[in-house]
């Protein structure tokens, strides 16, 4: 009885090694891209935020907000 329950620990504790092994050894596997930026370029799609900046009502409307935000400070 004593040998078995040896045997299935040891079992146990192989397969948790092994396991843990294998888990920890997947982080490493992974390649990164790096993207190289040009300083004052963008190299992103059209942004439809900048045309609204050149709006007086969308300009005055976050004037608005920030000072409503800023207020209690």
């Amino acid at each position: 009885m004593t040998k078995s329950i040896m045997k299935t620990s040891r079992a146990l504790a192989v397969a948790m090694v092994v396991g843990i092994a294998s888990l920890s050894s997947t982080g490493c596997t992974e390649r990164s891209a790096v993207t190289w930026h040009e300083p004052g370029v963008y190299k992103g799609g059209d942004d439809p935020l900048l045309a609204k900046q050149k709006d007086s009502q969308q300009i005055a409307a976050l004037q608005e907000r920030l000072v409503m935000g800023q207020s209690d400070r």
